[in-house]
């Protein structure tokens, strides 16, 4: 089980070597075992890679956006002709099971590559009548843009940050998450067979050093970043020192509301989508589950029931729902946050125990009579522990679901659909849903408020984050000058 790339490294086009930097193991949850080992960059590595992403932005965005949009579209293409190949290495790289690899996370990357190929092309100034005189306005792309990547949806995510900064005439410089390496490689070698020219994409190793390099050469025009708070909040500041454009899309805390009225068996289903997909492990989890007392017994019932019937095993099978988690020391984290749960005394209703399945299992895990200063209910845990938090009146639910830090995601459980446009009004997240739960189509913006992060990412919002507006004021006349 090897999935070794050919060089850490993808720079101007070609597989790029540097044996002095840090080595990287990379390592499959499924087993423990290394299936490969690379190098960090080191800063000859980071050098050459923004070096060659300035070089190639000049021509790439005096290209025609129609031309930009055929390459990435052939690259969408060869990543839907291979997608049984690409789904197994993600899996290799994440642990996450094949199942969940062959429908969310390439797939995702490919609709958007394939939305911006078309939203390019449609993308024009405007012109703006002043009597005589008139301005119009131009919209460019920013330059060399740096992506960060997390490791939960290493591929996706690297899909996601350049669809739009590519198709806009930027370069990029991509730098994925030490742990998940190995798709971001895919990804710039399909753009090459593509027929993207060489530097448009490039791909460096390594961990916060080099993310820190990144951020901060001059060079560098945006930074989009995807991790935790704590790093959002280094990589912002690094940024702002050099008035760079930023995005970042941080963690959450998110709350799920279900009112008594909502059907049981949807909700039930959303909640464990919100907190079991990839075993927890995804930044706009609903795992703050708000339940009205009049259905809060029957609801834990029957989610206790569904829970048992999980299939927990090798991700690699297509029977697996449910794989481990990424890391050791993940796995320690999520473990210490139920031990903390039981010790603060949360009602332990299924789960809490690491199972049998391997070493970074941690069994999909369920507290009831949670209360909002438990830190199972106040920090981001990353793994399959759901909260469910037990209230009264809409108004309740409301303030105590925005008690918080975090503002990335929120959902609302109701027949009522007026209450639910209320709620969904006054909750304070960016992305949310009704009587549904984590679903991200390109088409929709995705991003976040408060410590959640800012910006946005994808659908035509994600252009105002990878352009800039230029003016141009013609006169028509003589200057009228005073002098």
């Amino acid at each position: 089980m090897k999935a070794q790339p050919k060089a850490s490294h993808f720079i101007d086009g070609k597989w790029h070597e540097d044996s002095a930097g840090e080595v990287i193991e990379v390592t499959y949850p499924g087993t423990g075992e290394v299936i490969a080992r690379l190098h960090a960059a080191t800063p000859a590595v980071v050098d050459a890679a923004i070096a060659s992403a300035e070089r190639a932005q000049k021509d790439w965005a005096r290209m025609q956006p129609v031309e930009r949009g055929r390459i990435l579209r052939r690259a969408v293409d060869i990543i839907r002709d291979r997608g049984a190949e690409l789904a197994h290495l993600e899996t290799l790289d994440t642990g996450k099971p094949i199942q969940e690899t062959e429908v969310a996370d390439w797939p995702s990357g490919a609709d958007a590559l394939e939305y911006f190929a078309g939203l390019a092309p449609t993308l024009t100034g405007e012109t703006i009548p002043l009597g005589g005189d008139f301005a119009y306005t131009i919209r460019e792309p920013l330059g060399v843009c740096v992506g960060i990547g997390a490791w939960n949806y290493p591929s996706q995510i690297a899909c996601w940050k350049a669809a739009p900064a590519l198709s806009t005439g930027n370069a990029m410089v991509f730098k994925p998450s030490e742990i998940t390496p190995l798709g971001a490689l895919k990804l710039a070698e399909i753009f090459i067979e593509a027929g993207m020219p060489a530097g448009v994409f490039n791909v460096v190793q390594g961990r916060g050093a080099v993310g820190a390099a990144l951020s901060t050469d001059p060079r560098v025009a945006k930074v989009s970043l995807t991790g935790s708070v704590p790093t959002g909040e280094k990589v912002y500041a690094a940024a702002a020192a050099g008035m760079k454009h930023v995005t970042m899309e941080l963690g959450g805390k998110s709350p799920l509301i279900i009112f008594d009225d909502a059907d049981l068996e949807s909700a039930i289903g959303a909640a464990m989508l919100a907190n079991f997909y990839s075993s927890g492990q995804i930044c706009s989890n609903g795992t703050r589950v708000f339940v009205q007392k009049g259905i809060k017994e029957r609801f834990l019932a029957r989610l206790a029931e569904r829970t048992g019937t999980i299939i927990a095993g090798d991700p690699l099978d297509p029977a697996t729902q449910f794989g481990p988690l990424i890391t050791a020391d993940q796995h320690v984290k999520v473990m210490s946050y139920i031990a903390k749960g039981k010790e603060e005394g949360a009602r332990l209703i299924c789960g809490g125990a690491t199972g049998n399945e391997g070493a970074l299992f941690v069994q999909p895990t369920v507290f009831a009579d949670v209360t909002d200063s438990m830190t199972i209910a106040r920090e981001e845990i990353f793994g399959p522990v759901m909260a469910v938090l037990d209230f009264e009146t809409e108004e309740e639910a409301i303030a105590r679901a925005n008690d918080t830090q975090f503002g990335l995601a929120a959902g609302v459980f109701t027949a009522d659909l007026a209450r639910g446009h209320r709620v969904i009004g006054q909750l304070e997240a960016g992305t949310c849903w009704i009587n549904t739960y984590n679903l991200t189509p390109v088409e929709m913006p995705f991003g976040a408020v408060k410590a959640s992060g800012l910006g946005r990412e994808n659908s035509k919002a994600a252009i105002e984050h990878y352009t800039q507006v230029k003016s141009v004021y013609v006169g028509m006349g003589p200057v009228d000058s005073p002098y």
